[in-house]
């Protein structure tokens, strides 16, 4: 069984890493905390005109997926946890990482990468 629609990135600050995951389910709270549609929000970020803030929002939401798929124990990311990784990262680093992973939520396919082997024998002939 595949993963299904999930962007991951690992953002390295200080030598400490920071798991950012993305999921239909996460994207659509992205959408809540920013106001934006994701579609809208990858064509700013596509301009290169995504702001700071928006960036933080969409961070915020990437760790706190993974910390929650992770199982990982403690408080939910806030977003002066996410400017605080702004700040030691820089932006364009955070922006890459950010953008990166949702892209791939954005751009899964479920029949990429299938097998072959394995998925003939369930796949209907024509």
């Amino acid at each position: 069984m595949t993963k299904g629609a999930r962007g991951e990135a690992i953002l390295s600050v200080d030598g400490r890493e920071y798991p950012i995951l993305f999921t239909n389910r996460a994207l659509a709270e992205a959408e809540q905390r920013t106001g934006k549609t994701i579609t809208a929000l990858a064509s700013t970020a596509g301009q290169g005109l995504l702001g700071i803030g928006e960036t933080a929002a969409l961070l915020v939401t990437g760790l706190e997926a993974a910390r929650k798929d992770r199982g990982l124990p403690g408080r939910a990311t806030q977003m002066q946890d996410a400017y605080s990784l702004l700040d030691a990262a820089g932006f364009g680093n955070v922006a890459a990482a950010v953008y990166e992973a949702i892209a791939a939520v954005l751009g899964y396919d479920p029949d990429k990468g299938a097998s072959d082997d394995a998925d003939d024998a369930e796949r209907p002939t024509k």
